[in-house]
């Protein structure tokens, strides 16, 4: 059986912040990565930066497929299983402006063969999104990094 690494969608009791728990993530290649929604108060998306999804600049490896969640209601979850080495940024639809994105890192540069790295900054993207995801090298570090506004 494929390891599950479980990624929570979070916010406060008013929803003044919401957030990914944990925000970035490095996974083994196949690793199925399972998006809850915790929080009690909202309903939330994982959706990853791709063309195809809403014609954003494509923030995950070449070849990798994109996925939506859609809306997922308290305690609903979604599963997506993660196989193309590289750098996969996502963000929940309703609450990018509120700087909820995430990164997820498979496998590692020194390892992988054709590793892609992370996107450049885009027009398409809110600043606070881009100041929201946590580097490369502190997800490689910690294998978990939690949102620092986090309650």
């Amino acid at each position: 059986a494929n390891q599950i690494e479980v990624v929570e969608m979070r916010g406060t009791s008013r929803g003044e912040a919401v957030w990914f728990y944990p925000n970035g993530l490095a996974i083994a290649s196949g690793t199925t990565v399972r998006f809850m929604n915790r929080d009690p108060n909202n309903s939330h998306t994982s959706t990853a930066y791709h063309p195809d999804l809403f014609n954003r600049q494509r923030r995950i490896p070449l070849g990798a497929t994109p996925w939506d969640s859609d809306f997922l209601m308290p305690d609903q979850q979604y599963d997506v299983t993660l196989t193309v080495p590289g750098v996969y940024d996502f963000y929940c639809l309703p609450h990018e402006h509120a700087g909820m994105v995430g990164r997820i890192v498979v496998g590692r540069p020194d390892k992988d063969k054709g590793w892609e790295g992370p996107a450049p900054s885009s027009d398409d993207l809110p600043e606070v999104a881009q100041m929201s995801f946590p580097t490369v090298e502190d997800i490689l570090a910690n294998q978990r990094v939690f949102p620092k506004e986090s309650p």
